[in-house]
């Protein structure tokens, strides 16, 4: 899972031509850390999305102009579009994020 150290750099790449999955997340939040063991198999099963982890608390900026209150949350984008969000404070679980992804557009 790709990272940046800024907003400047996740709102650059989110334009570039393919699909990205925003992963926003903490190290102190307990339901970020119930789905991060999942990320990998996620990744792996959905290759054609570039994953980006952004850290909630060090790019908070971004995360309000986005909207992110609650984490995770996940923001799906295609060509620079957003095609899709799953944006709450609830604990999420593999087969919601699974659900999401399916959910969106082809």
């Amino acid at each position: 899972m790709k990272q940046f150290d800024s907003d400047d750099k996740i709102r650059a790449e989110i334009q570039t031509p393919g699909k990205k999955m925003l992963f926003f997340s903490a190290d102190w939040c307990p339901d970020c850390r119930f789905i991060k063991p999942a990320m990998p198999d996620i990744e792996a099963e959905y290759a054609d999305y570039e994953f980006i982890a952004v850290d909630r608390d060090d790019n908070i900026a971004i995360a309000q102009d986005m909207g992110v209150m609650g984490i995770p949350s996940f923001i799906a984008y295609e060509d620079g579009k957003e095609i899709g969000r799953f944006v709450n404070k609830d604990r999420k679980t593999k087969q919601e994020v699974e659900n999401f992804i399916n959910g969106l557009p082809a």
